[in-house]
């Protein structure tokens, strides 16, 4: 049960005489009543309040709920007065005169004076607050505040236009009822189609379950002791909601860390070593360079033991990124243009989800000259955000069946990731570019001031990876890939309720038993002086259950 819920059904018991045990010594109510009648007819002698219209009875029909003997439904009209609030000017606001009470002055069921406006203007004695009022947000756009109140605690101040005071003898009770879906329920057609609104007529008209002022004042103390444990566990309710929305992307984290430190799937003996992957490319990036298809570019430095992160298998090698591809070049600034025929990459494009298309801008098609083919994106290039606070080190992967242009170009804010496909999967690149490993400390490996942020290439170019044997890389984004739509799923209660979340994980992860039936008999044996016949005989019926399930 949600915390607010919870405090509703608490007040509903409040005012349905269900909270607190009724006494029987208790002054009866009819005694409250006849006071409160006696003493709004004197009030009206002395002319502090006008003599108003009898309300209409109350009907069996008009009652909610059956209430105890000992209490009455009355309406709010009966037991109490209500006064809308001070008109004024802004011309007639001030650092000094009179506070006035309004809306943003109650915050969570409490009067919050720290923020108040002065009006320099005279106000009549009924508009000025007394210690015990209910103040009401009576007219506001939000429908969700009409109704909101609080107990005033001061002297000396009034009450804006869109607020009400209710002052009666019952008032701590009565602003448990405010508070109550009993009321709340009373106000679903308070508004017109400019303004949700309480009005006066439906404060005064509105019906109220009252009990005896001796079990008010029970209610009211159970109230306050069971209050401050709802605000608890709302507290633990909120910390429980933020580890729940938290949860699925810690896991998608650590389905990562794993992934890229050989600890997701198992090594396979008969995959080509990793070794003999980077001994293909190096071949294969030396013809290239003497076919002058690339550059041939300085000498990487070695990788040093401290430079590495974590340890690897021992089928695989760590490399830096340049070792890897065939092309790092960062793009250029384009000449943009209205016309839409070769889009854009900008680091807007490059959202984790994947590359978006939607969000390019054109570039000036004369322009497109002055681009050499090397730029222009090819399937599965990947694309690096190289500049920005917020944006920097997000990476998507070029695919170009999501671009309806057929070529596209990246923009000088995006890093272009060309790995040799034949030997290294961008899609695993991607995914350790992804993991904590990288993201946690972009920063620290970025250049320039707090304000913009960058990754130079030679800094990417000398990044060190975790390079698995091939057809392990493919096994180890397969696994990636389910497992992280099982966290997209955790984070989606919808698709939670119509998921058979045990089902599908055991087809993704393989768990290995506790305990096998030869290794349970063995241990039965070994105890066999140490356990007693009807103890031997339970164990004998969980070795059966063992060997069945095998």
């Amino acid at each position: 049960m949600k915390a607010q819920s919870l405090k509703n059904a608490i007040l509903q018991l409040a005012v349905q005489g269900k909270l607190v045990p009724q006494n029987p010594h208790d002054e009866p109510l009819n005694e409250l009543l006849k006071k409160i009648k006696t003493e709004k007819a004197q009030l009206i002698k002395e002319k502090k309040i006008k003599a108003e219209k009898p309300l209409a009875p109350i009907t069996d029909e008009e009652k909610p709920f059956d209430i105890p003997d000992s209490w009455e439904w009355v309406r709010l009209g009966e037991i109490g007065e209500t006064n809308i609030g001070l008109t004024y000017k802004p011309s007639e606001v001030s650092n000094e005169g009179i506070p006035v009470l309004r809306s943003n002055n109650i915050q969570n069921g409490r009067i919050c004076y720290d923020d108040l406006l002065r009006v320099n203007k005279s106000v009549s004695e009924k508009l000025m607050v007394q210690v015990g009022d209910v103040l009401i947000c009576a007219r506001n756009g939000s429908r969700k505040l009409v109704g909101k109140s609080a107990i005033i605690e001061c002297n000396n101040m009034t009450f804006g236009a869109f607020m009400a005071i209710y002052r009666s003898i019952c008032n701590p009770y009565i602003q448990l009822f405010i508070n109550s879906m009993v009321f709340r329920l009373q106000l679903e057609g308070a508004n017109t189609t400019t303004i949700n609104q309480v009005t006066q007529d439906m404060l005064k008209n509105a019906l109220c379950p009252l009990p005896p002022l001796a079990e008010q004042q029970r209610i009211v103390e159970k109230i306050e002791q069971l209050m401050p444990l709802v605000e608890q566990y709302d507290s633990y309710e909120k910390e429980l909601s933020a580890l729940e929305t938290k949860f699925p992307q810690d896991l998608k984290k650590s389905v990562l860390q794993f992934a890229v430190q050989g600890k997701l799937v198992p090594q396979d003996d008969t995959d080509e070593p990793a070794s003999e992957l980077l001994k293909k490319i190096k071949a294969e990036k030396a013809t290239l360079i003497k076919e002058k298809k690339i550059k041939a570019e300085k000498l990487l430095t070695r990788i040093t033991d401290e430079e590495k992160p974590f340890d690897i298998p021992d089928s695989w090698e760590w490399a830096r990124l340049d070792e890897l591809c065939a092309y790092i070049q960062r793009g250029k600034s384009p000449k943009y243009s209205d016309v839409r025929k070769i889009p854009v990459i900008a680091q807007k494009c490059n959202q984790w989800e994947g590359f978006s298309i939607e969000k390019a801008k054109f570039i000036d098609p004369d322009s497109i000259n002055g681009y050499v083919k090397e730029r222009m994106l090819q399937d599965c290039d990947l694309m690096w955000n190289s500049t920005g606070i917020g944006t920097l080190g997000r990476m998507a992967m070029y695919e170009t069946r999501l671009n309806p242009y057929g070529v596209a170009v990246a923009d000088s804010h995006v890093t272009v990731i060309r790995p040799f496909g034949g030997f290294v999967l961008s899609v695993y690149l991607l995914k350790y570019f992804s993991s904590p490993f990288v993201q946690n400390v972009i920063e620290d490996k970025s250049e320039g001031s707090t304000k913009q942020k960058e990754l130079s290439t030679s800094t990417i170019k000398n990044y060190i990876v975790p390079i698995p044997p091939l057809a392990e890389q493919q096994r180890i984004v397969e696994k990636v890939e389910q497992l992280l739509a099982l966290c997209d799923v955790l984070a989606d209660e919808n698709k939670l309720k119509q998921y058979q979340l045990p089902k599908r994980l055991a087809k993704v992860i393989k768990f290995t038993p506790v305990e096998t039936a030869e290794e349970h008999e063995h241990l039965i044996a070994a105890r066999a002086d140490e356990i007693s016949p009807e103890t031997r005989s339970k164990e004998q019926e969980r070795l059966a259950l063992l060997r069945k399930k095998r």
